[in-house]
């Protein structure tokens, strides 16, 4: 568990923004900003909490909505 570095977080989102910790991690960069335009998308929210050396969390809210005309 590496966490995000604070002053990064505000960027996460962003497509190719790859955390300055992560160096030794593969990826693009873009897995989160494809999560954050998902969630857009159906109207959702997604929060981050992460601290160095404890690893990262994201909450994902979306809404409810039931939809009997199947």
């Amino acid at each position: 568990m590496i966490g995000i570095p604070p002053d990064e977080i505000k960027h996460i989102f962003e497509p190719f923004h790859r955390a300055s910790n992560a160096s030794n991690i593969p990826g693009m960069g873009l897995g989160m900003s494809i999560v954050k335009q998902a969630v857009d998308l159906h109207g959702g929210e997604i929060s981050v909490e992460s601290a160095i050396g404890a690893g990262t969390t994201f909450t994902v809210t979306l809404p409810f909505s039931r939809n009997l005309n199947i």
